[in-house]
């Protein structure tokens, strides 16, 4: 269609690459299937995204095919793109908004992007629901909710943010870490976050996946081969519970519902920066669903992967002083989820 007519409009994800060896971008058009389409260097510049996974985009295009240009030849040419989703980031300008908005007021904000009315929550869950997003945007970041079915609990990493991966059964230290046949990096070194949807199905998994894992949620570095790698994906781990928190508490404790592999070893559980209660939060009903306004998903899935880049994990510090009864690892965590929910507050450059 693009031949015979010389020019066509469509819609389409748009990815660039730069290849070295003829010093120029090429565009791939996920759908229209041509790898070597020729882009104006300027929307490459204006829009980063391009370079970082691709965008979505209404696209011009034309056929022309011309016998005198140099190196590779392709006789698609992009004349304008209108960019369907975020493909820019004004860090600034997210900032700035905030500042228009008190601590209240931004909270609920953020409840309404992730499709919840706040009027229907208290405080401490509104804040439980922000706590679900701290992988998203503090970088090594341990979680794990346990509670019951029907509160939502992968939502946000199943929804959210095309940054962050959703694991619903079983994997292999290959995929998760490093493939030593294919010299590629695994899950943890490509995403944002990485969740484990059943936290049971780690019972099924090789020892050596978990043995692995414990070692990345401490320091976020492993050992393949010769190799040490190191990732900056956070981790989350949601499980169900099938009985009431105080026959839990009664009975056993509550990491009851981990795999017997995680669930008496303390070295692991210490590494974990938050347990979210999920028993406090009720199950989703559709009153509970917002009709107002908040972030469209992908401009808030873009304010919280730029807002990995900052830390403040020192922040704390102007503040609270730790007591002697918190170990090390304690500090850690408190440090970090301080940090995460700052980030969710917008706090930088405040």
């Amino acid at each position: 269609m693009v031949r015979e007519r010389g020019r066509h409009t469509l819609i389409d994800k748009i990815k660039v690459r730069y290849l070295a060896e003829e010093d120029k971008y090429w565009a791939e058009f996920v759908n229209f299937g041509h790898k070597y389409v020729h882009i104006p260097e300027k929307y490459v510049r204006d829009y980063d995204r391009l370079l970082m996974g691709g965008i979505w985009a209404q696209v011009d295009i034309r056929h022309e095919y011309d016998e005198e240009v140099k190196g590779r030849k392709s006789p698609f040419w992009i004349e304008e793109i209108k960019p369907i989703q975020v493909a820019t980031f004004d860090l600034e300008s997210y900032v700035s908004g905030r500042r228009q908005f008190s601590t209240d007021e931004w909270i609920d904000l953020l409840v309404r992007s992730v499709g919840l009315e706040p009027s229907h929550f208290n405080r401490r869950v509104k804040l439980l629901f922000l706590i679900r997003l701290i992988p998203l945007c503090e970088q090594n970041y341990n979680l794990v909710e346990l509670g019951p079915r029907g509160t939502g609990k992968s939502f946000a990493y199943q929804e959210l943010s095309p940054y962050v991966i959703l694991l619903t059964g079983p994997t292999t230290i290959a995929n998760l870490f490093y493939n030593m046949a294919s010299g590629k990096m695994g899950l943890v070194g490509l995403w944002d976050a990485v969740a484990f949807d059943e936290v049971a199905d780690l019972q099924k998994m090789p020892k050596e996946v978990v043995t692995t894992l414990k070692t990345y949620c401490e320091s976020g570095t492993f050992a393949r081969g010769k190799e040490s790698l190191s990732g900056h994906a956070s981790v989350a781990f949601f499980g169900n519970t099938n009985q009431p928190v105080e026959v839990m508490v009664r009975g056993s404790h509550l990491f009851t519902p981990m795999p017997n592999v995680i669930r008496e070893d303390m070295a692991f559980l210490d590494r974990i920066h938050f347990y979210v209660p999920g028993w406090d939060i009720p199950k989703m009903r559709i009153e509970f669903f917002t009709d107002r306004y908040g972030f469209i998903v992908d401009y808030l899935a873009e304010a919280l992967r730029e807002l990995r880049r900052h830390n403040f994990s020192e922040l704390v510090d102007r503040h609270f002083s730790f007591g002697s009864h918190l170990n090390a690892r304690d500090v850690k965590a408190v440090r970090k989820t301080v940090a995460g929910l700052a980030n969710c507050f917008s706090r930088t450059a405040m």
